[in-house]
């Protein structure tokens, strides 16, 4: 063979080797799109009451399960923002109260919320359901005229979804309150005076931004969980596969979209 055929042929291995990525991401993304058009176009069957009680489960593994976990995270995200503001920027309520809404609401909150969700419940939702394709669950709903995507996708969007905006403002609140006390106790500064100063500069755009960073966040990780669940392969590392791919692919995406609605949103 020539040496310029030989080049020809590992250019055109080097072009498939970055192009299966690439196509990867796209048929991906399509799929994204359809489980999610679905999710929003058959939000009625919610109302049927087996799917009811699955949307309840997930609730309260997704977000009641939770709190704990996001209460203690909270309170200490606070503490130690609250400690670095005062170290960098002196006492005063009104900065302080500033860079707590900055940092706190505006990043912080949606962001570790969003990461707590994902190592909870993405990892599981796309366990158990890639455990029922490999083990034929799926196809037996189906045969008995059960949509698993009404039953089984749906309800896990809506109530991933309501649970992150949700625990999004617990997180807030906490962090906030915690803060605010640390800076009561230690430094002596009055409690209500940065309490006021908070509210003072807390705009309802600012709270709009972080709800629809939690809806925004809500439903990628669910429709990304329940996509690679649903497309497992049928053999013995299919499972732990579709968990790995949810939870990496659902970290990539949340810092993604967190940059890009914080830049349309404020820059």
């Amino acid at each position: 063979m020539r040496p310029d055929e030989i080049a020809l042929r590992l250019l055109r291995l080097d072009a498939e080797r970055m192009g299966r990525p690439l196509a990867g991401v796209f048929r991906d993304s399509q799929g994204f799109a359809r489980l999610l058009w679905y999710a929003l176009s058959h939000w009625r069957v919610l109302r049927r009451e087996p799917v009811w009680l699955v949307f309840l489960k997930q609730v309260y593994f997704t977000g009641i399960q939770a709190l704990p976990a996001i209460a203690v995270m909270a309170a200490l995200s606070g503490v130690v923002v609250t400690a670095q503001i005062v170290s960098l920027a002196g006492q005063s309520p009104g900065l302080l109260a500033k860079i707590m809404l900055w940092v706190v609401v505006r990043e912080l909150g949606p962001l570790l919320t969003a990461i707590v969700i994902i190592a909870r419940s993405s990892a599981a939702t796309a366990s158990e359901l890639a455990s029922m394709t490999v083990r034929g669950e799926i196809d037996a709903l189906r045969s008995m005229g059960i949509s698993p995507n009404d039953y089984l996708m749906v309800p896990r969007v809506a109530a991933v979804t309501v649970s992150v905006m949700v625990v999004t403002f617990y997180f807030q609140v906490i962090a906030v309150m915690a803060g605010v006390t640390f800076n009561a106790v230690a430094h002596g500064v009055p409690f209500w005076d940065t309490v006021r100063a908070l509210l003072d500069q807390m705009s309802q755009y600012e709270i709009l931004v972080s709800m629809i960073k939690g809806m925004v966040f809500g439903f990628m990780i669910s429709v990304t969980s329940c996509y690679f669940g649903f497309n497992a392969q049928r053999s013995v590392t299919a499972v732990p596969r579709a968990a790995t791919s949810a939870v990496v692919r659902n970290l990539l995406g949340v810092f993604v979209v967190d940059g890009v609605i914080t830049y349309a949103a404020f820059v």
